[in-house]
This record gives structure tokens, sequence and C-alpha cells, in this order.
């Protein structure tokens, strides 16, 4: 498995991993969880996968998509402020150090293993990016067990932020998962991996994509979610 960080500037380099990961999202949450969110031939999305929006992917040998998590600015239009902003008690956030997750979750046909693997991965990844990109915190809607069982239980602190929206099976509530380098040495420490991305993290395209003369004025990079045995069952979050 490989994990990949995709942006639209650089979808042309993932194409089959890119479709993989719209079915995948269609498998997760129209045939599993019947949302009646837009899809297409079998592909899931909606109005936030704009170009503001990066994916990190899990993927096995044949760019085939394990595990999804989109990351989006609350700087740009967001799932929570559009259509869940009762979710949050207080100002919604809107800030470059604090970025939106969801589309999160792994393929329920792996075994219970690789879906520990491919979580743990995904998790480690968002730490990296965040860490990568002035990133202070995410804001998360999911069911409360998953923030409790799956990322706090890697390491990442959760902080709830307003009232729970009852769900059949379960609740789903708004809360923010830290990134810090802190945070990332205890994930690592779950996943044993020392590193989860081997891409570039920043945000925009590397220098050598860009003409000669856009080039030089290119920006420096920036400076700076394992699950149980008990839970077999596919992790999926808005």
């Amino acid at each position: 498995m490989r994990t990949l960080l995709i942006r639209w500037e650089t979808v042309h380099r993932y194409g089959e991993a890119w479709i993989s990961h719209h079915r995948l999202r269609y498998r997760m949450f129209v045939e599993r969880q019947g949302w009646s969110v837009p899809h297409y031939q079998g592909m899931e999305y909606d109005e936030f996968d704009t170009p503001a929006a990066t994916y990190i992917l899990v993927v096995d040998e044949r760019d085939q998509a394990l595990g999804t998590a989109r990351l989006i600015p609350t700087t740009r239009p967001y799932m929570v402020k559009s259509l869940w902003p009762n979710l949050v008690e207080g100002l919604l956030p809107h800030s470059d150090e604090i970025w939106e997750a969801s589309r999160f979750g792994c393929d329920r046909a792996l075994s219970a293993g690789g879906r520990r693997r491919v979580i743990g991965q995904l998790i480690q990844a968002c730490q990296e990016f965040g860490l990568a990109n002035g990133i202070s915190s995410y804001l998360g809607v999911m069911p409360s067990w998953i923030f409790k069982n799956v990322i706090a239980a890697h390491g990442c602190p959760v902080r709830p932020l307003g009232a729970k929206l009852p769900f059949p099976g379960h609740d789903i509530g708004a809360a923010y998962i830290e990134v810090s380098s802190a945070v990332l040495e205890l994930v690592r420490q779950h996943t044993g991996l020392p590193r989860a991305l081997h891409e570039s993290l920043s945000p925009g395209p590397a220098a050598s994509a860009l003409s000669p003369r856009l080039a030089e004025d290119a920006p420096s990079e920036p400076k700076g979610l394992a699950c149980g045995p008990e839970l077999e069952g596919l992790l999926e979050a808005g």
C-alpha cells in the first residue's frame, strides 16, 4: 500500500487512483449508508470537490483506492458551514490554520488488519500534511464512536464543538482534531511508520512545473485519522 496526496493540479498523474477514489466513496456513502448525494455511473462527488480540496488516498499496487480523506481550508466553502452549522456552538472557523476533514473512510472489503493499516496511514498522512502547511486543527463531522475509538485512540486530541445530531444507530457530532508534532509522534507509535507520505506536502504546484518566470517567484515550501480489533465495520464519516 502507498499513500498519495492529490490536488487538482496533480490529478493527471494519478488518473486511476483518482477515479477509483470516487468509486470507493460511492460504495461507502451511497451503497452502504444510503446518503442522498450526487453520483454518476458509480462515482460519488459533491459541491466541495473543488480546486481548493486536497485528497489523501491509500491505494493498492493497482492504484485502487482503499482509503480516502478530503481536506479543505475553512477560508473556502466547506461542508460544515454550508450543511451543518448548528453542530458548532459559537463562530464557525474561517482560518488558514483550520481545515475541514471529510469523506474519511476505508474499504469494507479489506480484512480487519487491512482496515487498521489503512486508517492509520490516513490519520498519519493528515498530521504530516497539516504540520507542513501550518494547520493547527482539522474540523471533522463523524459518529462519536469514531472520534473516541479511532481518532483519539491514535493519540489525536479531540475537542467536541457542540450538540450532536441523532442518526440511526449513532450520534453525529463536530469536533476539532489537534495537529502538532507531539500528536504526530503519538500516531507514529501506533502505526509504526516513520513517514506516511513521501511526496511534496506544500499546497501549490512545484516550482519545476511552472513557467521559468513564475518559477522564479514561486514561494518556498511552507513551514510547518488504528482502530482496535472490535472495530471491524466500515469506517465512514462525512
